[in-house]
């Protein structure tokens, strides 16, 4: 068979470090395709197929396999790096880069531009008319912001949090739960959430196995298949983990997981369940379905307007009251970590869905299901808790 023009070899640092680059998400494009390339070329498949496999012309695979080995000196990244540019050097003095740096962190409109952040075109005209440059072009301008890590046109949130008026109580109410799980059998603590949004991913391709000095590969490529919901219950007493999965998060689907765990933890006198703040938690139909369960027949009043129901803050009052069989006790705002299922959530993901393979959402669940009751004959037990003001960690 005819060797390839240019033979890849790799270390085994060098495969670990393109089978990262291939697996990071928020990795640039470019990177990835080229270190498919490589990692590719490195079985000896022809370049033709390579190309046909990535969708890209043939010259592309000749072009990174010859720069791969002309810089076999060099790092894996700058092996993969955009080759240098032609072009005139850059003839700004450190003091005018230094001002356009400066302009691209103040807001526009103080300079009479009624926009919310600054172009490449609006910024450079600025910097022109701020006489700081006699001409600068938008592709000149973009590389000086990047080389600095200057991104204008990006923004994120940021959580400015409320007060939470009851955070202490709250925190001492649910450690005081935690701390009494063992003692009182005949009252139940389920700490009770969703996770939301778990995809049913299938890799396109199937996984090379671990073998003696390469990890295992999974695919990077994958078709989706839709999401589910888990709406699921901790017992804290017994670490033993219940729930229902299922399309959505609504109101019924709630109390509807909530019917599920009482009957999955039968003989409780009091049921205490931990939950956050989601609005759902504190509904019309869990307010009507506790007053049913525990047989209190008083009027509830209308959601909106009277009553029991009449709002958010006249339900969760009703829904922890401490003298029925089933009381609800609510983390701080901002503070859902305080939750122990938050922990199995993690260990979920970690043990389950980040390598999973699921060929459709009837898969994804059965999957979840089976690790549910692994989990419950295998690994089950309380969690050891120390609220020491930090998150808990699995």
């Amino acid at each position: 068979m005819k060797k390839p023009k240019y033979p890849v070899t790799l270390e085994e640092n060098e495969r670990e470090i393109l089978n990262k680059i291939i697996r990071k998400q928020t990795e640039k494009f470019n990177m990835v395709l080229r270190a498919k390339i490589i990692l590719i070329a490195s079985t000896g498949m022809k370049y033709k197929a390579i190309a046909k496999k990535l969708d890209v012309r043939n010259n592309m695979i000749t072009d990174w396999t010859a720069r791969w080995n002309e810089l076999a000196d060099k790092p894996v990244r700058e092996r993969l790096q955009d080759l240098p540019r032609s072009g005139a050097p850059d003839t700004f003095t450190p003091e005018q880069r230094c001002k356009i740096i400066a302009l691209a962190c103040e807001k526009p409109i103080d300079y009479g531009r009624p926009i919310t952040h600054w172009t490449h075109k609006e910024l450079a005209s600025e910097a022109v008319k701020q006489n700081i440059v006699e001409s600068i072009s938008r592709n000149h301008l973009g590389r000086l912001l990047k080389e600095n890590d200057l991104k204008p046109h990006h923004s994120q949130y940021w959580l400015n949090a409320k007060a939470d008026e009851r955070k202490e109580e709250r925190i001492e109410d649910i450690c005081r739960l935690y701390g009494a799980a063992l003692k009182n059998p005949e009252e139940v603590i389920i700490s009770v959430d969703e996770m939301t949004g778990i995809q049913a991913l299938e890799r396109i391709s199937p996984d090379l196995p671990m073998r003696t000095g390469q990890i295992q590969s999974i695919e990077f490529e994958y078709a989706r298949h839709g999401t589910q919901t888990l709406l699921g219950g901790f017992n804290v007493a017994t670490g033993i983990i219940n729930g229902l999965i299922q399309e959505t998060r609504t109101e019924p689907d709630f109390v509807e997981s909530i019917k599920y765990l009482i009957d999955k933890n039968p003989g409780g006198k009091v049921y205490h369940f931990i939950a956050d703040q989601l609005n759902t938690h504190k509904s019309e139909s869990l307010v009507r379905f506790v007053a049913d369960y525990c047989g209190d027949t008083q009027d509830l009043g209308i959601k909106g307007k009277s009553g029991i129901l009449k709002s958010m803050q006249t339900r969760e009052d009703y829904l922890m009251t401490a003298d029925r069989s089933i009381v609800f006790h609510y983390t701080p705002k901002h503070a859902s970590w305080m939750n122990q299922i938050e922990i199995w959530f993690g260990i979920l993901m970690r043990k389950v869905i980040k390598r999973g393979n699921f060929i459709s959402k009837d898969d994804l669940r059965n999957k979840i299901f089976k690790f549910m009751n692994y989990f419950n004959e295998t690994m089950a037990k309380p969690f050891k808790w120390t609220y020491k003001g930090k998150a808990l960690t699995a």
